[in-house]
């Protein structure tokens, strides 16, 4: 019982001046990647139009890109397609990648919830000391919400081919899509098609609201425990938590269709849901587990032992199997089949690059480097060997949300560059920063949680 003790020892993170000097380093190094990445592209002799993107290396694939380019076949690139391709490529890539990182980050944010709720729905007391930072990692909730809404009114026409009206005019043939207007009343509904998306942006605004809403609920419970103990609280976040996880199970797959798979309009996957949902869940557990480890180093966490880091590991191990697993489902299966409206998602992303190279590299980073560096039991409990491959999965993800996105909306105008990493390092700044001022304004770990006791003396 000696370590009794420990469960009245609170203990707190201090958000020091080295790590916000660090952390604005990151920020600054991150606007200068992306101002210089900027200054070539459009000094460079990148600011062409994206209008070749048919001319991929794969045979046949002309025809393929056509068939979901987001344009009628018919439509080429004349006058009604014309705005679209209007935008030099650095504008375009600028909006890609903005787009891409937010929606990377969103999935830390409601990830950092997500493994809160499932504690609680578990009863699971061996995360006990842990739960507060993927609880701080919700945090960025309310500032994703702002930036998914301002980044979505400055780049939808360029990111979303669906929302420029003509697609919709059954008056002119040249430009009316038939396939993506029988899809207008899931944007649009209740008003018209190709005008304001009601539909969506009421999807939009009431996940956030909902999420947001978990999240500030349970966080408060959390704190007020800490004031008055007893069970009560966590009875109120375990009710809480199923119905967050029942209303996540639906808005997380809606949202992974409206804001992923829309931008390729023709193209649909009835696994995609579960496709961005695996990604985000194994990259928010690699997160987790980094800043665990680093607080660890640091000094914090005393009540976290090789167990619980062993726990961890064994998460980021086999949720890295989960995702290949539903990549390999959800490729074999389009593979298989060989239809070519569904084929040229993956033609598109085999075939040109930075995506080829990328689309390999995603298998590599995501599976065969966790499945091998974490086999082992010693290595999930070594704090080397998690600080090695949690970095990799987190970028491995990122790589990964770039495949989701971008062929989408560059075509073969894709970049992978200064531009890129640049806007990756603004948005991690961001995070960290939002992140760890949350985790500093609260206990490490709740001294009257009911489990503290059980997370103590955990031991497998």
């Amino acid at each position: 019982m000696g370590h009794t003790h420990i469960t009245i020892t609170e203990e707190r993170f201090e958000f020091t001046a080295k790590a916000r000097r660090q952390i604005i380093y990151l920020l600054l190094a991150g606007v200068v990647l992306l101002a210089l990445g900027l200054v070539i592209s459009i000094f460079g002799g990148e600011a062409h139009h994206g209008s070749e993107h048919h001319g991929l290396s794969a045979p046949g694939s002309s025809q393929l890109v056509a068939s979901l380019d987001t344009v009628a076949p018919a439509e080429g690139h004349g006058e009604g397609g014309a705005h679209h391709e209007e935008k030099p490529t650095w504008l375009k890539r600028l909006y890609t990648t903005l787009w891409m990182n937010n929606i990377y980050f969103i999935g830390l944010g409601i990830i950092g919830l997500f493994f809160v709720s499932i504690q609680y729905a578990a009863q699971a007391g061996w995360s006990a000391g842990i739960k507060r930072i993927p609880l701080a990692m919700g945090q960025w909730l309310p500032v994703a919400f702002v930036s998914t809404l301002v980044l979505w009114f400055i780049t939808h026409h360029d990111v979303f081919h669906w929302t420029h009206s003509y697609l919709y005019d059954k008056n002119n043939p040249e430009t009316f899509d038939e396939i993506i207007a029988g899809k207008a009343p899931f944007f649009f509904w209740p008003g018209e098609a190709g005008g304001f998306p009601v539909f969506y942006m009421v999807r939009m605004v009431l996940f956030f609201g909902l999420w947001i809403w978990f999240f500030y609920t349970i966080r408060k419970n959390m704190l007020a425990e800490d004031q008055i103990g007893g069970t009560s609280f966590w009875y109120k976040n375990r009710s809480l938590s199923a119905w967050f996880l029942v209303f996540f199970a639906v808005s997380s797959s809606v949202a992974a269709w409206d804001w992923v798979m829309s931008i390729d309009t023709h193209w649909f996957s009835t696994m995609f849901g579960w496709y961005v949902f695996a990604s985000w869940w194994v990259t928010g557990l690699a997160f987790i587990t980094l800043i665990v480890v680093y607080l660890k180093d640091a000094g914090y966490l005393k009540i976290v032992n090789a167990n619980h880091l062993h726990d961890l590991g064994k998460f980021v191990f086999a949720f890295s199997i989960f995702w290949t697993y539903i990549w390999f489902g959800q490729f074999l299966l389009i593979w298989y089949a060989h239809i070519p409206e569904e084929t040229v998602y993956f033609v598109e992303r085999m075939s040109t690059p930075p995506y080829s190279w990328i689309f390999f590299a995603n298998l590599i980073l995501n599976f065969v480097l966790p499945f091998l560096l974490l086999m082992t039991r010693d290595a999930k409990r070594q704090m080397s060997m998690l600080k090695l491959v949690a970095p990799i999965v987190i970028v491995g993800h990122w790589f990964d949300f770039y495949n989701m996105v971008t062929p989408g909306v560059m075509k073969t105008d894709g970049g992978l560059g200064f531009i890129e990493i640049g806007t990756a390092f603004i948005f991690l700044a961001a995070f960290l920063w939002v992140t760890l001022s949350s985790l500093s304004k609260m206990p490490l770990f709740g001294k009257n949680h009911p489990m503290l006791e059980e997370s103590l003396h955990h031991h497998i």
